[in-house]
């Protein structure tokens, strides 16, 4: 069992362990809120998928919630261990910084801690299943947060508070209202895709001016003959732009 808040804290942990271990059959974890959805309407609700729920489902690993006192004790006991044992050894051994404390608790702390309470299994081998080269290099995209976002009727797609300016040329026909996939990466990158390919976006460093009426049905894999007003995001120079120019064709 393994205990943490927050979807990003969880996703690399669990990346780290793929990319480690290889995919688990089966993960044993509490009723944490991050790993299953416990509002009483949609509990049971397989439709209802928390973001680390449907990362494994993408994984073909299965979640088993925990619900009895002695399930949620076995992890619970672990706890005080690491808060208290472990400090003080690092403590003992001098360690000041977290780079030689990740070291430490990997190369001295967890083998002499399994030496001295690990248990022989009934039944030796590793259910770990290898990841396969495309299963390594989807792992960003898999263990990302994955929202439903709309394109606005300038191009733009809202996401957290940013605004996303679609460029003027596609890998991809893009329509107004259009229903599109925002992937934000566990490095806080942000992918837009749609029908399996990503899109062209600039950044825009402020909320852009409303346009009601945008003169083209559509962007596609060519520029449009439309020419926007002079202040659009598409004629005129932003400062401090990023830009995300990712035409890969592999399906999310």
């Amino acid at each position: 069992m393994f205990q943490t808040k927050g979807v990003k804290p969880v996703s690399g942990f669990w990346k780290e362990y793929f990319e480690a271990q290889g995919k688990p059959l089966k993960i044993y974890l509490d009723r944490l809120s991050t790993y299953k959805n416990t509002h009483k309407s949609v509990i049971d609700d397989p439709q209802v998928l928390t973001q680390f729920q449907r990362i494994m489902k993408q994984s073909d690993v299965e979640i088993i919630s925990a619900y009895s006192p002695q399930a949620k004790g076995r992890i619970e006991t672990l706890f005080p261990t690491l808060q208290h044992r472990l400090v003080r050894e690092m403590r003992l051994a001098g360690i000041k910084t977290p780079e030689k404390g990740n070291r430490f608790v990997k190369e001295v702390f967890i083998p002499k801690f399994d030496t001295k309470y690990s248990v022989v299994p009934q039944k030796r081998g590793n259910v770990h299943r290898k990841l396969t080269k495309i299963e390594k290099e989807k792992l960003d995209q898999v263990f990302s947060r994955q929202e439903i976002r709309y394109v606005n009727n300038d191009f733009t797609v809202r996401y957290k508070g940013k605004w996303l300016q679609l460029t003027e040329k596609q890998p991809a026909l893009i329509r107004k209202k259009e229903k599109i996939l925002v992937e934000e990466r566990i490095s806080g990158e942000i992918f837009l895709s749609l029908r399996g390919k990503y899109l062209n976006y600039t950044l825009l460093p402020e909320r852009p001016k409303r346009i009601i009426d945008v003169r083209i049905p559509a962007l596609t894999t060519t520029k449009p003959i439309w020419k926007p007003p002079a202040d659009h995001p598409w004629r005129r120079q932003i400062i401090f732009h990023q830009t995300r120019r990712y035409q890969i064709s592999s399906r999310v």
